[in-house]
């Protein structure tokens, strides 16, 4: 009888180290810029061991001077996530480059690579619904105003769209994280910095089109921002969930954060049938 609870007990362990999800660190080529970018991947078991199903997707943007790890480091728990859900994270590289393409720098064109190259990348590698439907993106800081940026310029490639603590207008920073070098000056390329502002993305976008979801902390310097791209939504009759919360710009306000923002994409990936 020992012998018989041993085997199970050994068993049981095969089996829990058999069920783990991966983190995959690859380098993506980009042929617009000509340079290779790191992409980190945190695939659940379910991707690994299943031939016939497909994961959706979410897209996880870091913010100004970090870096494709930042999220993985700052949520550890991101892989049991991906096991418990049943979803694909995907962390790209984005340099300082507010995940634009920048109009003066050849070798910054990260929305052409996020919405375009690294989408393609991704769903010939590893199994996932290649269906907006089955996408979601969304990023912290300058990670915050990439995923929005994308989003409503792509909305058939994303179907869901996040921001936590997002620079989701950068006119009030015209000095601050580097944004000059990606658009030159505020005093002398005023209509290029209009025209790069989330609130000014949003005239062609219709209720529904997109399901989004944004917060900020209320001691955050994008807190009154954030409020602005509530007010202007809600004017125009857009939905969406925007949620206001103690907090400032830091790693606590993110870990809290994304928990619900990986729960709102969730009941989106499961409100509509799926392509495989």
């Amino acid at each position: 009888m020992r012998r018989f609870w041993s085997f199970l007990l050994f068993a049981f362990v095969l089996i829990s180290y058999g069920n783990a999800a991966r983190v995959d660190t690859l380098m993506v080529h980009s042929d617009k810029m000509n340079k290779d970018l790191m992409v980190v991947y945190v695939l659940p078991d379910i991707a690994l061991n299943t031939i016939q199903d497909t994961c959706p997707v979410i897209y996880l943007l870091h913010g100004f001077g970090d870096h494709a790890k930042q999220w993985l480091g700052m949520k550890p728990n991101l892989p049991e996530i991906a096991d418990e859900k049943g979803i694909i994270f995907v962390l790209p590289e984005g340099e300082g480059s507010w995940y634009w393409d920048s109009p003066l720098n050849a070798d910054s064109q990260f929305e052409t690579f996020i919405s375009k190259e690294l989408i393609r990348f991704t769903d010939t590698r590893y199994p996932t619904i290649t269906d907006r439907r089955g996408r979601a993106i969304t990023g912290l800081s300058m990670g915050g105003h990439g995923a929005m940026w994308n989003a409503i310029r792509h909305k058939d490639v994303f179907g869901a769209v996040g921001s936590t603590s997002g620079g989701v207008d950068i006119r009030p920073f015209p000095k601050n994280w580097d944004m000059a070098k990606q658009l030159g000056s505020l005093e002398e390329n005023k209509e290029r910095w209009d025209e790069h502002v989330i609130a000014n993305q949003i005239n062609d976008l219709k209720s529904g089109e997109l399901a989004i979801i944004f917060d900020c902390g209320e001691s955050d310097f994008f807190y009154q921002v954030n409020c602005e791209l509530h007010r202007i939504l809600s004017e125009r009759k857009i939905d969406h969930d925007f949620i206001s919360r103690p907090g400032n710009h830091s790693h606590p306000y993110w870990r809290n954060s994304i928990d619900y923002q990986i729960l709102f994409f969730e009941k989106f990936f499961k409100k509509e049938p799926q392509k495989k």
